[in-house]
């Protein structure tokens, strides 16, 4: 009987000590960080200099800044361009996998492959298929009569082109997760639907859609958030021009906190971002879920 309380304690100690490396980590590399953020805010520092106390002055110059919500209204623009057009291709594609056809794993593995490519390396080959003179793309247009598209050099084209970029380089996740969803739907409901008639456009909307809800809130949210994190694209391909066009909310923090050195107005303009992101998926997790 006495032995027992003993057990349970070094049960407990065990526990502690086999989560301590998570938290540790925790501590170290979100905690930490996220405290010095929120104590960056009110002040003005430039990594150099001692950090001086100023505030509500970094919300103040926020809420008075054209250019951060110009690349606000940017990054808005590539996300209503990416989302429709990533759900879209995924969803095709992981029905067109889901069939029986030959080779299906590879196909599977071939579309998932740019997912777990550099982001960096892809986005150098996007940029070279892109260029104007010498780009694959315009090369073949040119082959077939039609005129060269100016993908990243006029303020019209940059944002779709880097959009396009982007669902080449995510959809294969997409992919993996509405294969998942598919394979989730029991068989009899279509052999069900075949029985009374229904043709496969009616199976898709009156089936597949309604039963997919949950996986394509999870494909929004995430779609969502990795949209509004869209960085290396425009840092890379075009330095967020022509004329601040594709200059995405995340490059611009980029550049106050490290080329500017103003930490503390970057810390802000986090913070801030943050809060729309949270803002943006509570909106779409209302209208996407369906409690049905």
């Amino acid at each position: 009987m006495k032995s027992m309380p003993m057990k349970k304690k070094r049960g407990d100690k065990t526990g502690y000590l086999m989560s301590l490396p998570y938290i540790l980590y925790f501590c170290l590399f979100i905690g930490f960080p996220l405290i010095f953020s929120f104590i960056l805010v009110f002040h003005k520092w430039n990594i150099v200099t001692p950090m001086q106390w100023v505030g509500l002055k970094n919300f103040y110059r926020l809420f008075h800044d054209v250019q951060f919500f110009v690349s606000i209204r940017n990054t808005l623009v590539f996300l209503v361009i990416h989302i429709p057009l990533q759900i879209t291709i995924a969803l095709l594609l992981a029905i067109l996998l889901n069939q029986k056809i030959k080779l299906k794993g590879f196909f599977r593995a071939l579309y998932f492959l740019p997912v777990i490519v550099s982001g960096v390396v892809i986005t150098i080959l996007w940029q070279q298929l892109f260029a104007y003179e010498t780009g694959l793309l315009n090369l073949l247009l040119t082959k077939i009569g039609l005129s060269k598209i100016p993908w990243l050099i006029d303020s019209n084209w940059a944002m779709p082109s880097i959009a396009i970029m982007a669902t080449w380089k995510n959809v294969g996740l997409y992919i993996v997760l509405f294969l998942v969803g598919l394979q989730g739907i029991p068989r009899y409901l279509y052999e069900a639907a075949e029985i009374d008639g229904a043709r496969p456009v009616q199976q898709f909307f009156h089936i597949t859609l309604p039963a997919l809800n949950n996986t394509m809130v999870l494909v929004v949210i995430l779609s969502t958030i990795g949209g509004f994190s869209l960085f290396i694209e425009p840092f890379v391909m075009t330095g967020g021009g022509p004329m601040n066009s594709t200059l995405s909310a995340m490059l611009y923090i980029y550049n106050q906190a490290f080329y500017f050195g103003h930490m503390g107005y970057a810390a802000t303009l986090g913070f801030f971002f943050a809060f729309i992101i949270l803002l943006v998926v509570l909106l779409q997790k209302k209208f996407v879920e369906r409690k049905d």
